[in-house]
């Protein structure tokens, strides 16, 4: 088959990470813009990308990009698309999207000419009257910014964030995909040991773990594409064992987190078994305040709660205050720590050596790393 163009949105500040991994799975003409990242490739890269992107919050085909001004021109350019190519009689593929700073401001109406021209384009294509859209979904997006469109085919389904092991959370869990990319920020490797002092439900360690043993993140989830006819089954099937070939069970990592609420900690066991690392983690009940170096080196990777979360700032501010106290600067030992709070370092008690601006969501935050001596 032709190379497809293919789009991977992600997280402010995540696009290097996105596009790194990309190429390292064999993707081609990689290009990192502001929330996504562009790439080409054959059906192998698409099933590649969805299994093993660690920090992608989904994989789309972008099958064009124009300008428009009016709803003829969003209807005629959409009608242009070689929509058979991709939807077969049967096939459902309801329209969403969004629209930003355009002239065609009304999301609803945009999506009723882009489906009104993806079924004129098919009519003349199928020789048929109607099309009763029982068969797979093709999630069709729009994304219309400053009059110039995106017409995408969501071939992820569940954003790629979902790996299938947190079926259970917290109250404010940390998205996988952030937590993945904290764990690269910090440079983990198979042969780390992992502590999260405020672990929660366990994202943090179980996404350390995974990239540890070279677990693809989504090896154990499906992907709306696995439906489609257009895609030979066979793909899916490669791909994912060439995946399961890759994991390196024979490491040393292993994590350790604690927690003060009990709840969260069963949470946490639960999610690591159901992501199959439960072997290489362990949990325990202790305060922040209780935390104590055990081992000679360790890689401390944390997301506290604060004010925006689930504590007020003050205590928010304490809980920093008593982190400066216990993460003490020592050889073979480091801290990843992410707050929006801009006056955490004064709060911890010192200036990180290194800071990353990351999303939390559409909170603006910061990255703060420490190393030893």
């Amino acid at each position: 088959m032709e190379e497809l163009t293919y789009t991977a949105p992600c997280l402010l500040g995540l696009e290097g990470l996105v596009a790194n991994g990309l190429r390292f799975m064999g993707a081609e003409e990689v290009t990192a813009q502001n929330g996504r990242v562009l790439f080409k490739g054959d059906y192998n890269i698409l099933a590649r990308a969805n299994i093993c992107s660690r920090y992608s919050e989904r994989i789309l085909i972008l099958l064009s990009e124009f300008d428009a001004y009016s709803f003829e021109d969003l209807f005629q350019n959409v009608k242009n698309i070689p929509w058979e190519n991709f939807l077969s009689k049967t096939d459902a593929f309801p329209v969403k999207g969004r629209a930003l700073s355009s002239k065609l401001a009304s999301v609803p109406s945009c999506q009723k000419i882009i489906k009104k021209a993806i079924v004129e384009r098919l009519k003349e294509k199928y020789m048929l009257p109607w099309f009763e859209e029982t068969g797979a979904v093709h999630q069709v997006q729009f994304l219309i910014l400053k009059d110039r469109v995106s017409i995408m085919l969501d071939t992820s389904g569940a954003g790629l964030h979902k790996r299938g092991y947190r079926a259970n959370s917290n109250d404010a869990p940390i998205k996988e995909t952030l937590a993945a990319s904290m764990v690269d920020l910090s440079k983990v490797r198979p042969n780390h040991c992992v502590i999260d002092p405020m672990c929660g439900s366990g994202t943090i360690l179980i996404e350390a773990a995974l990239k540890a043993l070279n677990i693809a993140p989504g090896l154990y989830r499906s992907f709306s594409a696995e439906k489609w006819s257009q895609i030979p089954k066979n793909v899916w099937t490669e791909e994912k064992e060439k995946a399961k070939s890759l994991i390196n069970p024979d490491c040393d990592f292993k994590a350790i987190g604690y927690d003060i609420d009990e709840v969260s900690l069963n949470i946490a066991k639960e999610n690591a078994q159901k992501a199959h690392v439960a072997d290489r983690i362990t949990f325990e009940k202790r305060d922040i305040s209780g935390f104590v170096k055990q081992t000679e080196r360790g890689t401390v990777i944390t997301n506290p709660p604060y004010g925006e979360r689930m504590l007020d700032v003050k205590q928010a501010e304490e809980i920093y205050k008593t982190m400066g106290e216990r993460f003490t600067p020592q050889k073979g030992w480091s801290y990843t720590i992410i707050s929006p709070d801009d006056d955490f370092e004064r709060c911890f008690g010192s200036k990180a050596q290194k800071r990353r601006k990351l999303y939390n969501g559409m909170l603006k935050c910061q990255v703060y790393m420490y190393f030893g001596k």
